[in-house]
């Protein structure tokens, strides 16, 4: 599901996948899922936990933003298809950014070879 990654001030947890069944959706699994990271990347002393989301996926963002996460950037077509997609960088700051500078937006949209 995820894993900790960066260095310095960009040390942070990472979602790399969250998935659950439609059948067994709205039941707060996700939302428990990602309590267990945020945990996990607070005792490994992350400044924040980021995951990136399509842009078109209302109901994820909306998930996310219930969560405590905030659009960080646009990153243009992250995702390739036809056409491609751009994808949302989504932040939650944990406690050791006491002033809550990793999820301060950015004012550009960047893209995917411009990521750290």
């Amino acid at each position: 599901m995820g894993k900790s990654e960066g260095h310095a001030e960009n040390w942070h947890g990472h979602v790399t996948a969250l998935t659950v069944a439609p059948e067994y959706r709205r039941l707060g699994l996700a939302a428990k899922l990602m309590n267990v990271l945020e945990e996990i990347s607070e005792n490994r002393f992350c400044f924040f936990v980021d995951l990136f989301v399509r842009v078109s996926n209302q109901v994820a963002v909306d998930m996310y933003k219930r969560l405590g996460y905030s659009v960080y950037r646009r990153v243009i077509e992250y995702y390739s298809g036809d056409p491609d997609e751009d994808a949302f960088d989504m932040r939650k700051a944990l406690s050791r950014d006491v002033e809550k500078r990793s999820v301060q937006p950015l004012a550009h949209p960047v893209r995917p070879e411009d990521l750290e």
